[in-house]
């Protein structure tokens, strides 16, 4: 399933053996985490693998990080032995042969990068959102949490975005609700237990949790 760069890495590896790539296949927009039936193009490849009337002999990978996650490789690479495909690499410098100890190690390897490569991605979008949020009282989108509101907070830094009139929005305390959350915390930070402030706040009438479009209520008394 190759894309440029991949498509070039896939070509440099087949076409000395007299290869020659007869179909693209690339899953854009999704995570490499999902398994392979949940990629179009990887399902994709999948059936044309089982089907009889197939006109290839090999799929090629031009990197193994970006279509196998973690364990995938184990899971799929079976298919491949069962309907008699190839399954070319450059990363083994040719086909993977399904007798190979050591080839299933480079394989459960970059599956195991791959894993480590998107959580490493993800803490960093983790640690700049709150980075921003902190530093600069940004919040970038999701419902308020509960005791808060969303307030503006100037236009976009972007030109692109401000220049579309998006705006920047910032957490508030909400002047119904804060209370109760201040509540909470106090009585926690006491040693009550979450049953114990729970039955306090329903006997008393707390406003409710808004659900989205409806305005915050009390209870009736």
């Amino acid at each position: 399933m190759p894309q440029d760069p991949q498509l070039s890495r896939a070509r440099s590896l087949i076409e000395p053996a007299g290869g020659e790539v007869v179909a693209e296949l690339f899953d854009i927009g999704l995570s490499r985490a999902l398994p392979w039936k949940r990629r179009p193009e990887a399902t994709r490849s999948l059936d044309a693998i089982k089907s009889a009337e197939r006109d290839f002999d090999a799929v090629v990978i031009g990197e193994p990080q970006r279509a196998f996650y973690g364990s995938q490789f184990g899971m799929t690479f079976p298919v491949f032995v069962h309907y008699g495909v190839g399954l070319w690499v450059p990363e083994v410098g040719g086909a993977i042969d399904p007798g190979s100890d050591a080839h299933d190690l480079v394989m459960a390897l970059y599956g195991g990068m791959s894993k480590g490569e998107r959580n490493r991605i993800k803490i960093r979008v983790h640690s700049a959102m709150k980075a921003q949020t902190e530093l600069e009282g940004r919040y970038l989108g999701g419902r308020p949490p509960y005791g808060y509101r969303l307030a503006d907070a100037g236009p976009h830094p972007n030109p692109g975005k401000a220049a579309e009139g998006k705006r920047l929005h910032r957490l508030d305390p909400d002047p119904v609700t804060a209370p109760v959350d201040r509540r909470i915390f106090e009585e926690y930070a006491a040693g009550r237990g979450m049953i114990t402030i729970a039955r306090g706040l329903t006997q008393d009438g707390p406003p409710l949790l808004p659900l989205q479009g409806i305005p915050r209520i009390r209870p009736p008394a």
